[in-house]
């Protein structure tokens, strides 16, 4: 099952392990926590009318993320290799359930995701320079915008990408610093929304009424938790670092786990912090959907350009630039798998021989994030990005059980074992099926180019001569 080698190449270079546990970790919480916290509440407030919905759709995000992420811990323990769920899916579903999911990651998921992220660093810089603004176009065409907001996230994305072939543990210290900078700002704002804000006993917990909602309850929940679960992604991507753990089949479960608990945690207790802070009809109607600014803007008296204002922007871009920066040094690693099991461009396999790193992979994955960033909004990224996410999700904890009947290691063995994963593809199912019914103009196209890798899997697997897809 998977790929083999072809016998005239050399053995496929193995990346070293010079990551621990706590680098595993800030890899977790420093991937999730990016930008979307401090902005998708806007959002999924204007969905959802209500401040009880408004946590219960983040509550549900850190069920289903935790579920997710305790599910693919056996997958970590068994396969500790580069790549991490492309490998997962590869071993589960042949080369091209592995190939569909590295396509999906170069133009949609992670590249995508580095867009989103990039964009809402250049819309927290426009609180501290106004000439960031997207009210300022340079040009537009259809689904192609230019203004200052789009060239800062692509310089961005540039100066981060450069700093990833440097050096590992350079990239790792970065992380580490920035995570650690992260968590503390998001305690710093919840502690003074908590403090100086008062609205939490007088706020209203009724349902919205059934016509103040554009769709139905039951699926307007799903479509708001849209926001949320981006705000919550990314998770996975310290499995792509497998190869470069340190005892990576116990060190990787327990980040995946631990990085998850507290992000989610420290998520629900923000969003009860902004509805101490500001009502739902306040928090719907940030400015530029800037949430935290807002919130600590409303509670120190002071305009979001004020004091209080800046300060919280200055710990936005901070929290961003880390997330980028554990974002880029992750996605790099599936395309270079991929392409050392030579089902890819051979170029992208290659590692520099100073810093041991796959360069050529880093470059290709930030110029086409940086020609997402001209695609359109931050919430039409997260839409693009979010259902191709799940359907992989999804794959993948199948994939786990079709691997338990042959594989030692992956069989359940508690009740948990059994009870979660099921749960947890019943919930991002209930949201796939929600979003291709009510948001199809920007999902449908994420999943018809997961559907365009299946020509270009054939073409590839012809050109390198690699294995067929196992049965």
């Amino acid at each position: 099952m998977g790929s083999v080698t072809h016998p005239k190449l050399a053995p496929p270079r193995v990346l070293p392990r010079r990551l621990g546990l706590l680098d595993a970790t800030t890899v977790v919480a420093g991937s999730m926590i990016g930008s979307g916290i401090f902005i998708v509440s806007a959002d999924i407030s204007r969905q959802v009318k209500s401040a009880s919905l408004l946590l219960l759709v983040w509550v549900f995000t850190a069920l289903v993320t935790v579920a997710g992420a305790w599910s693919y811990g056996k997958l970590a323990m068994v396969f500790p290799k580069a790549g991490g769920q492309y490998v997962f899916l590869r071993e589960a579903w042949g080369d091209l359930g592995g190939f569909l999911y590295g396509w999906a990651i170069l133009l949609v998921i992670q590249t995508g995701t580095l867009a989103a992220v990039g964009v809402a660093f250049a819309k927290y810089l426009g609180v501290l320079v106004p000439a960031v603004s997207s009210k300022h176009v340079f040009f537009q065409a259809r689904f192609l915008r230019l203004s200052p907001v789009e060239l800062v996230a692509i310089a961005l994305i540039a100066f981060l990408t450069w700093w990833n072939t440097t050096s590992v543990r350079n990239v790792a210290t970065l992380q580490n610093v920035f995570t650690s900078a992260k968590v503390l700002s998001l305690l710093g704002l919840m502690a003074v929304c908590f403090v100086a804000g008062s609205r939490l006993p007088s706020i209203s917990w009724a349902l919205p009424a059934a016509k103040d909602l554009a769709i139905p309850l039951l699926w307007a929940f799903a479509v708001a938790t849209v926001g949320s679960l981006f705000a919550a992604d990314s998770w996975n991507n310290v499995t792509f670092l497998g190869e470069e753990v340190r005892d990576a089949e116990h060190n990787v479960p327990k980040a995946l786990v631990y990085g998850t608990a507290l992000v989610t945690l420290l998520y629900a207790l923000t969003n009860v912090g902004y509805l101490n802070a500001l009502p739902v009809g306040e928090i719907a109607a940030a400015p530029e959907d800037r949430v935290a600014t807002a919130s600590i803007a409303a509670v120190a008296g002071d305009s979001e350009t004020g004091v209080a204002g800046t300060a919280m922007a200055v710990v936005i871009l901070v929290s961003t630039f880390g997330c980028l920066n554990g974002l880029i040094l992750s996605g790099a690693r599936v395309l270079y798998a991929m392409s050392r099991d030579r089902l890819f461009f051979p170029l992208f396999a290659e590692v520099s021989a100073k810093s041991q790193i796959p360069v050529p992979a880093l470059v290709a994955q930030g110029v086409w994030a940086s020609l997402l960033c001209l695609s359109g909004k931050y919430g039409d990224l997260l839409d693009y990005v979010i259902t191709t996410v799940l359907v992989f999700y999804i794959a993948t904890i199948v994939g786990r059980w079709r691997l338990a009947r042959t594989t030692p290691g992956l069989e359940a063995r508690t009740a948990a074992e059994r009870i979660v994963p099921v749960l947890y593809v019943a919930a991002t199912a209930y949201v796939s099926i929600a979003l291709a019914l009510y948001k199809p103009a920007y999902t449908i196209p994420g999943l018809l180019i997961v559907a365009l890798g299946v020509p270009a899997f054939f073409v590839f697997r012809r050109r390198n001569g690699a294995a067929s897809p196992a049965a």
